[in-house]
């Protein structure tokens, strides 16, 4: 009788076993979905949930790093015309005042509008000299006043410099440099496409319409006009590093695409970092997409030059040109025509940190050279064909604080780790508790048999 009480015992273990694996096994894509539910909830941009409070208020700060070209050999560029050698200044560093957006408006196509005040702090700590060090650089002041004369009156504006005793190049104070692009008070809307104190990003609030487009209206094409993805602060949760992820720049007027590059722990937090790829600023004869952001033959050399795009169009005529810093990526000629550049994978490629489950961004790297065209000419200084003047490079970088990751791996982090814990821990010991007793029932049965046969 005891040896069938042991036996019921253990089938009844192999039975309760059984049942805690299944549980534990039903657990895990029950679980998933109630993950899956949980993020999508709190991920959508909209009154109420947890990514809307947080990307609706102040922000994290964000520094704004300037290195400025310092022409080495001015007078042999005016008198023999020489190719322009240049050195690096910098850093010069602002902390960004990153405000609480103003003026929210939620729309019926799945997207936001807002306001985003700006300003900037000039932090000595992180800078490399003052904002009163003296710069040699090509005369913006110039270029930038008569801009809508550079390409169809270019000789008028040389005569306008010559006469009024000024130069190809100049001597500036950093902060009289940074001013000549922006007004000292909103120092960060370098490239703000409305071009004040305030500049309007457009976001998809639903993560089943990130990829919602828009037209912008800056390059006179639908394609190139199209406004994809989001501002990049955040993407579609359950990213999947397979596919790109999309964003608009305001700094370069247009949507771009960034693609996997590795998973990198961030304070204890695993992400995806995405890069820009070289297609992105590639010509149109590497990459045809590129085809309608090509509007100046003679500059782009019939659109063959790579590297450097022009966003004039959405600058109110200034003749400003964005690239990578030290033109990495670009055309050889870039780097003849204008010596001292360095260009380095690693210090000048632009790339976000993106938490998969949630796709916020937690950090990135911005890096961009501001440039300006000029040439050819007699009258000032012997420029014998249009070349790239370099201006400044900028680094833009923001990272969550200690604090902030705490809180997410407390409030995210911890409750799928303790999700997944209770997963395997049911699984294991019920596929354990399963196996024991079958072992066990086997040898007991094995026993009253033996025992019955003797």
């Amino acid at each position: 009788m005891s040896c069938c009480n042991r036996r019921c015992g253990l089938i009844a273990g192999a039975v309760f076993g059984a049942v805690v694996a299944v549980l534990g096994g039903i657990l895990i894509p029950v679980g998933d979905l109630i993950i899956q539910k949980t993020v999508k909830q709190e991920a959508v941009i909209e009154p109420g949930t947890t990514a809307h409070e947080n990307w609706a208020a102040a922000g994290a700060k964000v520094y704004r790093q300037f290195w400025l070209f310092e022409v080495t050999n001015a007078q042999e560029v005016l008198d023999d015309g020489a190719a322009p050698v240049v050195t690096e200044r910098g850093p010069y560093t602002y902390m960004m005042r990153y405000l609480a957006k103003d003026n929210i408006t939620f729309h019926h196509n799945h997207t936001v509008s807002y306001l985003l005040p700006n300003g900037a702090i000039f932090e000595p700590s992180m800078s490399a000299g003052t904002e009163e060090d003296k710069i040699t650089s090509l005369n913006l002041k110039g270029f930038l006043a008569g801009a809508f004369f550079l390409l169809l009156l270019h000789s008028i504006l040389e005569t306008m410099i010559k006469t009024s005793n000024s130069s190809l190049f100049q001597r500036r104070t950093v902060k009289e440099l940074l001013n000549c692009f922006v007004p000292t008070k909103y120092l960060i809307i370098l490239f703000s496409p409305q071009s004040r104190s305030v500049y309007l990003n457009v976001l998809n609030k639903d993560p089943g319409h990130f990829a919602q487009t828009l037209n912008l209206g800056f390059w006179n094409d639908k394609y190139c006009d199209m406004l994809n993805g989001t501002d990049a602060s955040s993407f579609p949760p359950f990213v999947d590093k397979k596919e790109p992820i999309f964003f608009f720049s305001s700094d370069i007027c247009r949507s771009v695409s960034a693609s996997y590059e590795e998973t990198v722990n961030l304070k204890g937090i695993d992400v995806y970092r995405y890069s820009l790829l070289q297609s992105t600023l590639a010509s149109p004869v590497d990459n045809p997409d590129n085809k309608c952001f090509c509007s100046n033959m003679k500059t782009t050399k019939n659109c063959t030059l790579a590297g450097v795009l022009d966003i004039s169009s959405c600058q109110e005529g200034r003749p400003i040109y964005i690239s990578l810093p030290h033109f990495l990526h670009g055309s050889p000629s870039l780097r003849t025509d204008v010596l001292g550049l360095n260009p380095d994978e690693e210090h000048h490629k632009t790339f976000l940190d993106v938490e998969p489950t949630t796709g916020f961004t937690l950090n990135f790297a911005k890096r961009i050279q501001v440039n300006m065209m000029y040439g050819p000419s007699k009258v000032c200084g012997d420029v014998k064909s249009v070349t790239v003047f370099l201006s400044s490079t900028f680094k833009q970088t923001a990272t969550l604080d200690d604090e902030t990751a705490d809180m997410f791996k407390k409030e995210l982090m911890s409750r799928i780790q303790m999700l997944e814990i209770i997963q395997q821990v049911l699984l294991g010991v019920g596929l354990g508790i399963f196996v024991l007793c079958l072992i066990f029932y086997c040898v007991v049965r094995r026993s009253h048999n033996q025992s019955k046969l003797a």
